[in-house]
């Protein structure tokens, strides 16, 4: 990133703050329950609660890690941005996921994207093919490996799940293009998130249905499950934690088989917790990237030995890294995964297939 671009951040960063001071208001949860601990009167929080959330950081601290660079990588990858793309991306096959699927199959289409397909229902997970992740092009972090797969090729989508609403999860611009091609699917979103798609003009042009943790939505012969997980939300200045984050396990009861999508996370009790109430997990995809520097990041993104480690509690029989190699967000290079996700299964002394990578637009059948 560029000095220029540096200060212009920080410069925008600085009157930001200065708003947000001067406007003293508070904010009341209306979903609120009191009930339930990781409510609010203000919004929402995780299981644990003395994990910092990165919402909540001082606007100076957030400040001075921006611009000596904690928020993007310190190196390009081994030859390059270019060599690395070319590297870790393949054509989707086309005439594979247009087919309908009995059988589960998942396709990464990039970062936390993926496209799920079974029980005849086409499920697409936290879509972003933008070529940044961030409220403008300037300000947001830019993509380094291209979409595998334009928004209007998809094929019918029943479903579309999001985890949260950062940028890298939630994108406007990926949204507008999926309506504009024909596609009416059902969204699920987390507890509050309701209210920016009202106020972003799909109300009424789409079906959003809100859920809070340990929700549960029957959708044809599949069950879908809302999970806690250990992180935040904000997409202003003004809404830290206002709606709700987690992730999807998606049950298919008939087969007594389930997928969880953890959302982004850091290592928490939530997982024992998850396979305890819900059961055993057959495929799981988990974050393995994102996670330097260390001090800031731990709470609320996984590294790669924390991925493994929700994979053992969960009683994972195969899981796949996803929010990775695509976005430039934080310090680790983009190679750096693989290569620590290496060394953390044979830490763990687990097979180095346990854990697929799969390249931008490649698909997997799961058996």
């Amino acid at each position: 990133m560029s000095v220029a671009l540096r200060l212009r951040i920080a410069l925008l960063l600085a009157a930001l703050a200065a708003v947000v001071s001067l406007g003293g208001c508070t904010h009341r949860n209306p979903h609120y329950d009191r009930d339930k601990a990781h409510h609010t009167p203000e919004g929402f929080t995780n299981t644990d609660t003395t994990a910092v959330q990165a919402g909540r950081y001082p606007w100076y601290e957030i400040l001075w890690r921006r611009l000596r660079g904690d928020f993007s990588p310190a190196t390009p990858p081994a030859g390059g941005y270019e060599a690395f793309a070319k590297a870790w991306s393949q054509p989707v096959d086309r005439e594979l996921v247009t087919r309908m699927h009995e059988n589960p199959l998942v396709t990464w289409l990039g970062h936390a994207t993926l496209l799920l397909q079974l029980g005849g229902l086409n499920i697409l997970i936290d879509p972003q093919f933008s070529m940044y992740a961030g409220p403008n092009a300037w300000l947001g972090a830019e993509r380094h490996v291209p979409p595998p797969y334009p928004v209007e090729d998809l094929p019918k989508i029943d479903l579309v799940l999001i985890s949260h609403n950062h940028y890298d999860h939630l994108d406007v611009d990926t949204l507008d293009r999926l309506f504009a091609s024909g596609q009416h699917p059902r969204i699920l979103v987390p507890l509050g998130l309701k209210a920016w798609f009202e106020k972003n003009g799909y109300a009424g042009r789409i079906e959003v249905v809100e859920m809070d943790w340990w929700d549960r939505l029957a959708v044809g012969p599949l069950a879908i499950h809302f999970t806690p997980a250990q992180h935040w939300s904000k997409r202003t200045p003004f809404d830290a934690n206002r709606s709700l984050w987690g992730g999807f396990m998606v049950e298919w009861p008939a087969r007594d088989w389930r997928f969880l999508y953890t959302g982004d996370t850091g290592y928490s009790k939530d997982f024992r917790e998850i396979r305890t109430r819900l059961g055993q997990v057959d495929f799981l995809a988990v974050p393995v990237g994102s996670y330097e520097p260390r001090d800031f990041m731990r709470p609320h993104h996984a590294n790669p030995d924390d991925a493994v480690r929700i994979a053992k509690d969960l009683g994972a029989k195969q899981a796949m890294g996803v929010h990775w190699g695509t976005f430039g967000l934080t310090q680790e290079p983009f190679d750096q995964p693989p290569r620590d996700i290496a060394a953390a299964l044979a830490a763990h002394r687990l097979p180095a297939s346990y854990v697929w990578l799969l390249k931008h637009g490649e698909s997997r059948e799961l058996r």
